[in-house]
């Protein structure tokens, strides 16, 4: 299963002509585009499920919500594509993003429910060595690179500004992301190498759902 570089056209040239009556004209090669890609998305989840929990896959709606935004630009200018792992028991998702220019998987916590965020950091307060393994692994980052994600400025509530964790207590978000060129999402191995890079992430969000998954003694939750 193959992407289109089409994509990447169609898109280019919605952000030019960003209105109605050319999305309207244009519809017949958009179904095919968005098609082609939700067969790589349900073909991507059965690769995974050989080795991971997903239990559902998605393809997110090219209809943006104006409501509330200055933008009033009624199409978005990418794919965007989420596959769910299969909760309680598996935590973390995974996320394709597909727009010129920018194409990249993401994986990790992008909006922790606060009861969450709240055990994350209580586990990082007891012992942060295992968090650290995990992503300073250098096989690990040479896919994933650095931990990324929204934080606090100083120190979360609760939490003194010289703790020796405090660089990971600051997360208000666990994210990491690995890019891609349109050429490389568009070869033929484009779908084994993103299945290679969300198992070379496994370390990650099963040491997060281990943590999330049981309370501050080790004993599950579940």
């Amino acid at each position: 299963m193959q992407l289109k570089k089409e994509i990447f056209s169609f898109f280019k040239q919605l952000k030019k002509n960003n209105n109605r009556e050319w999305f309207e004209a244009h519809k017949p090669e958009f179904k095919d585009l968005e098609g082609t890609v939700k067969q790589f998305g349900e073909a991507l989840k059965e690769k995974l499920n050989q080795h991971d929990s997903i239990d559902r896959f998605k393809l997110f709606r090219i209809y943006r919500d104006v409501r509330f935004s200055k933008d009033k630009t009624p199409y978005k200018t990418h794919f965007g594509l989420t596959w769910h792992r299969t909760k309680p028991e598996f935590r973390g998702g995974y996320y394709l993003h597909l727009k010129p220019n920018d194409i990249f998987l993401a994986c990790g916590f992008w909006d922790p429910a606060p009861a969450d965020l709240k055990r994350i950091r209580q586990e990082i307060n007891l012992d942060a060595d295992e968090y650290r393994t995990v992503i300073n692994d250098s096989a690990f980052k040479s896919v994933w690179g650095e931990l990324q994600g929204n934080a606090v400025k100083t120190a979360p509530k609760g939490y003194d500004k010289d703790h020796p964790a405090i660089d990971l207590l600051r997360f208000k978000q666990h994210i990491f992301i690995t890019r891609y060129t349109a050429a490389e999402a568009c070869a033929p191995n484009f779908m084994d190498r993103l299945a290679a890079a969300l198992q070379d992430i496994r370390p990650f969000v099963d040491y997060m759902s281990d943590v999330l998954t049981t309370n501050t003694d080790g004993e599950s939750l579940l």
